[in-house]
């Protein structure tokens, strides 16, 4: 047997055995062991994707739905490059993910051979860990050293903040099996893996709230389970101020509206609260950051030493649930203020939206988020989607929303739907769903490539087109020069999604009207719903729902007198 081939064997196996389950090729001609053995490994299910950006964002949102690492394996060059923008992606989400990087042996490194680049450290430090494999030779020790370095690269992926790890893989040829069954030592591993890592349990005991009259917990983008703190929050009288892929938006004491509410400065002057508990990572709104800046006192809640404090003002870190250092009786008018506010606000928008004529992309995200059953998925684009969602999805739970929250770029959206998809119904889950603009779907069209045999996931992606980019309309470009404006930051494109979907063999209907949106988001497999809207209309509906909300807030009693003390 030659060395490549049996590397590449050894590696699949040892794989299947820490328990990947999913891997992700891209066709290269010097990974061709590598993508061999996990195709004939029949514990992995395998996909292949032409573009290695697609690739890895697939893999990224495998990893993503399931918790566990996703394999991305490509050949040498350029492809390993462009593996780099979801790396980083899954470095600052917190998303486990192992990389394959197949590579010219040393000799060829630095002499103009074709496809030979620097590739040690290729990702910097957005990788957890690093290992140059080395190039296999047909010497004893190379099988436990292989396994045993996979089981400490699948341990770093997971252990304190998950994330990528990167192995670069340098073959000599020949590439392809020689027929050969023969290796210096036997290939077998031990009968239940090499080592084994096991992640520390979870508290059984459940968190304890630090005593306020005026607690509030603040839950932000996070893998964490976040039900055991909304039951606390709940319990002790505290409002939930959650983020759509908090999956924390449930319960009696969830806020939907705190989006809006926070951009009133007449009712944040007056309730402030005493303690904040932070849960994952904010910020999806200024109104949020605002508002943490002026808390007095703000716990996070963080299982390592990466804490995300991105307004730099946490009082204390915790690596568990906050320790209860006594008891403090919650002001009932506080409570009850919140959830008033909740409901005038919430009104006020419902009444701007209908008012609204044809489909407005915040209701264009209520009527989604409502429509996904239990036990479904919905991702969101990180870009005006997700801000949709956080301003207008109703509380609910029964369902789980992802994003690519960890930079909040929009490329690689419909990759990793696509893969977190793939992963939320290979472990039972429901129908999956997207929701994502127009500029997301033009940057990432190859994830909608796949091929006939290869797995497609029942997703519907629901793609806002308002000719450019929206979310610039909400912010201070949008008071450039008109035409500058658009050529800068609008950037009309004139490509149709109906053109893409046709590019890529897959179904696509358009929608004009909410029924029209609704029947549409019905059927099964891969497949686009185009909804079209005008930024310019859009942004002007965003800033009344702020005046609408702050009208509602003024008329409504017990709201903007202070609490009492």
């Amino acid at each position: 047997m030659n060395p490549a081939t049996a590397l590449a064997r050894v590696f699949a196996d040892e794989l299947s055995r820490l328990g990947v389950r999913e891997a992700v090729v891209a066709p290269g001609s010097r990974s061709t062991p590598l993508a061999l053995a996990l195709h004939d490994d029949p514990r992995i299910r395998l996909h292949v994707r032409i573009d290695e950006r697609s690739a890895a964002y697939c893999a990224l949102g495998l990893g993503k739905a399931s918790g566990r690492p996703a394999v991305v394996v490509c050949t040498s060059g350029t492809a390993a490059v462009n593996l780099h923008p979801a790396v980083v992606e899954a470095a600052e989400a917190a998303v486990p993910l192992l990389l394959l990087t197949a590579d010219r042996p040393p000799e060829l490194r630095g002499t103009g051979a074709p496809q030979a680049i620097d590739q040690i450290k290729l990702y910097g430090s957005a990788v957890r860990f690093f290992a140059e494999v080395g190039v296999p030779e047909p010497v004893p020790g190379m099988v436990g050293y292989w396994r045993s370095l996979l089981s400490r690269a699948w341990a770093k992926s997971l252990w304190d903040r998950p994330g990528p790890v990167h192995l670069n893989v340098a073959l000599r040829e020949p590439l392809l099996p020689d027929g050969d069954p023969a290796w210096v030592e036997p290939l077998d591993g031990r009968a239940a893996g090499w080592t084994r890592y096991h992640p520390p349990a979870p508290d059984p005991a459940g968190p304890l709230l630090p005593p306020a009259r005026r607690g509030l917990l603040l839950c932000g983008d996070t893998g964490r389970d976040a039900r055991p703190y909304v039951a606390a929050a709940t319990a002790a009288g505290w409002p939930v101020l959650a983020e759509p892929t908090s999956n924390a938006r449930f319960g009696p004491n969830a806020i939907a509206a705190y989006r809006h509410l926070l951009q009133v400065p007449a009712f944040t002057g007056r309730h402030r609260p005493d303690a904040v508990v932070v849960l994952g990572r904010p910020g999806l709104s200024r109104g949020v950051l605002r508002f943490l800046r002026e808390a007095p006192r703000t716990a996070v809640v963080s299982a390592t030493p990466d804490w995300d404090d991105p307004t730099r003002t946490a009082s204390a870190v915790h690596a568990g649930p906050p320790p209860d250092r006594g008891t403090a009786e919650a002001d009932p008018a506080w409570l009850d203020a919140w959830l008033r506010a909740d409901r005038a606000a919430r009104t006020a928008l419902d009444e701007l939206i209908e008012e609204h004529t044809g489909l407005s992309e915040p209701l264009i995200a209520r009527e989604v988020a409502g429509r996904v059953p239990d036990g479904g998925l919905l991702f969101a684009g990180a870009s005006m989607p997700i801000r949709d969602l956080d301003g207008h999805m109703a509380p609910r739970s029964g369902i789980r929303v992802l994003a690519n929250r960890g930079t909040n770029g929009i490329d690689g959206t419909v990759s990793t739907a696509v893969g977190a998809a793939l992963a939320h119904q290979r472990s039972g889950g429901g129908p999956a769903y997207a929701l994502l603009g127009d500029l997301s779907l033009l940057y990432d069209q190859n994830g909608l490539v796949i091929g006939p045999e290869e797995p497609r996931p029942d997703l519907a992606l629901v793609v806002v087109d308002n000719a450019g980019g929206g979310i610039f309309s909400t912010l201070e470009q949008a008071g450039d020069e008109p035409a500058r404006f658009e050529r800068l930051f609008g950037t009309p494109h004139g490509v149709a999604p109906e053109r893409v979907a046709a590019m890529a063999g897959v179904p696509c209907r358009s929608a004009g009207t909410r029924d029209e949106l609704l029947d549409a988001l019905g059927g099964t497999g891969l497949r686009l719903v185009a909804v079209r809207t005008r930024r310019d209309r859009q942004a002007r509906l965003r800033a009344l729902a702020h005046e609408r909300v702050g009208a509602a807030l003024a008329r409504t009693p017990g709201i903007t007198p202070a609490l009492s003390s």
